[in-house]
């Protein structure tokens, strides 16, 4: 049963609430009615509540005084304020004190209802958050001791070399460490949650740091038992583990091996997931900070994989060149063409491109930038002209360069890219103005192309050459080829003016494979020879 106390200075409304609303069918209990806040208070002290819902303008204490009261020593209450209209804004300041929902008087007692039942999910995640932070301290109680912490920072000055090497070696002999291995690497072993592609707020700092304790002595447990090395704590929320043999094929997957068993058992001890990268070997303890900062380089790709990884510098070729080219080609014809289907296929392909190819983020970012150039580009290539989104790209832009994961930046690409595709087909056009349009696009990349012809252009659109003749005519006032020799004769004119190009190379370049052929159609349509032409416009 879910405890709730009610707290108004109107008699009336208090026995509305009371009387209408199913407290049983809530699994709820009224526990209380008072009429100001003091009597709350006093209330609260003696009994135990589970729910607070209370008016704003009281005698003695009115509700954000309560609230206030309530914040600072019942901390696990959940409180709910009525307020009038004229206090609707001076109620949400009550955020202060945690206050969980603002209701606008008149209530109904269905809205009444719904208030409740949200409430009642938040007391109980306010549970379980209380003891799972219990159980964490417990766990973290048991496992502290202090002579551990003493050799986490001993290790961590070595590895980062902080201080000098030859002292921190000294130092880890005083303590029974010596490093007479042939080989060493370090582990970066970083909790999910509490990583940088995820925000973490001030509450949650403490239960950190209590995980990473946690991880430190499941690591230090594991590793000790498979004598391979040693784990440490880096700072409050890391933990780091120095793995100490034979560069061997056998060693190696006994590294893996064991960090595969810290995930799986830190993940059944406190249900969180750890991602572990791997440095590269080095021969000496005085090289250890190499492997860290391969380990430490390695936990940038998370960005691009994602949490719960294990990662190992030495078999990762990372930062591989790659080319969108073709696919952006694909991806910009299925916007054009509605194929959804493919469409998608495409994302599918560039996803795992740019995966695969292990970049960092600010180069994930740069593939990101060309697929929504890409995608405006097919946009504008249909409407030809200026279009209201043009500043939603650079929003975009920056709104994606902000994300924490590349899951969440190209979820934001496709969402773009699924609102470009629903504007192309649903056009406030015929079916027909949308086909000529297709044409004319289709004509103004491939004009150079000496083979294009109608049929070639009805297969793209997959549509006959007597209807498609009908409706393009219709539509731009011009056959298909007229529009082509004028697109081409276009091309050329501005060749001719800003080119020394001879006549047959600029011919080949705007799909004539005849330039005498060339010759003549320029003259027909602008009534001078090509070399006229050029030795009038050219300077």
């Amino acid at each position: 049963m879910y405890r709730v106390l009610l707290v108004d200075d109107e008699i009336l409304v208090r026995d509305a609430i009371k009387e209408n609303i199913d407290w049983k069918g809530l699994d709820c209990e009224l526990v209380g009615s008072c009429q100001n806040g003091q009597e709350a208070a006093e209330f609260v002290k003696a009994s135990e509540v589970d729910i607070v819902l209370t008016d704003i303008c009281m005698p003695y204490m009115d509700g954000m005084e309560l609230s206030h009261f309530l914040h600072d020593n019942y901390p696990d209450v959940v409180i709910v304020i009525f307020s009038g209209f004229g206090e609707f804004e001076y109620a949400k300041k009550a955020i202060q004190y945690n206050v969980s929902e603002y209701i606008l008087k008149p209530i109904t007692a269905m809205e009444l209802t719904g208030v409740l039942n949200r409430m009642k999910e938040k007391v109980d995640q306010r549970q379980k958050e209380k003891t799972k932070l219990e159980k964490l301290t417990r766990a973290s109680e048991n496992y502290r001791k202090n002579a551990q912490i003493i050799r986490s920072k001993a290790i961590e000055a070595l590895v980062t070399c902080s201080k000098d090497v030859n002292e921190s070696l000294e130092q880890l002999k005083g303590m029974g460490i010596e490093f007479t291995a042939s080989n060493y690497r370090v582990a970066v072993l970083d909790i999910d949650l509490y990583s940088n592609i995820y925000q973490v707020d001030m509450d949650k700092r403490q239960e950190s740091a209590l995980m990473a304790f946690v991880l430190l002595n499941v690591s230090d447990e594991i590793v000790s038992r498979e004598k391979a090395g040693i784990a440490y704590q880096e700072g409050s929320n890391r933990v780091c583990i120095l793995f100490q043999g034979s560069r061997t094929k056998g060693f190696g997957e006994k590294v893996q091996a064991i960090c595969r068993e810290v995930q799986q058992k830190v993940k059944e001890v406190i249900g969180i997931e750890v991602t572990i990268c791997i440095g590269k070997w080095v021969r000496s303890p005085k090289e250890l900070l190499l492997s860290y900062d391969t380990a430490e380089k390695t936990l940038q790709y998370r960005y691009l994989l994602g949490g719960n990884l294990l990662l190992d510098a030495e078999e990762l070729n990372a930062d591989r060149g790659i080319s969108l080219y073709d696919t952006l080609e694909q991806l910009a014809d299925a916007l054009k063409t509605g194929k959804r289907e493919s469409m998608l296929l495409c994302f599918a392909k560039i996803e795992e491109m740019i995966k695969n190819a292990y970049v960092d983020k600010s180069r994930a970012c740069m593939y990101l930038e060309q697929i929504i150039r890409s995608i405006g580009n097919a946009y504008t290539s249909i409407f030809r002209e200026p279009r209201e989104q043009d500043g939603r790209e650079e929003e975009l832009l920056h709104q994606v360069t902000e994300q924490k994961t590349f899951h969440q930046a190209i979820g934001l690409v496709k969402e773009y890219a699924e609102h470009v595709f629903q504007e192309l087909s649903q056009m406030n056009s015929s079916s027909g103005q949308r086909q000529a349009l297709l044409a004319l696009d289709y004509i103004h990349n491939n004009y150079m192309d000496c083979e294009l012809s109608l049929n070639s252009i009805c297969n793209y659109l997959n549509i006959s050459t007597s209807h498609f003749s009908t409706i393009f005519k219709e539509i731009t006032g011009e056959t298909f080829m007229e529009v082509l020799i004028r697109t081409r004769m276009e091309k050329a004119k501005e060749l001719l003016k800003n080119t020394t190009l001879k006549n047959y190379e600029i011919a080949e370049k705007v799909g004539f494979s005849d330039p005498h052929y060339f010759g003549i159609s320029f003259k027909k349509m602008t009534g001078k020879t090509p070399t006229e032409y050029a030795r009038e416009y050219r300077k």
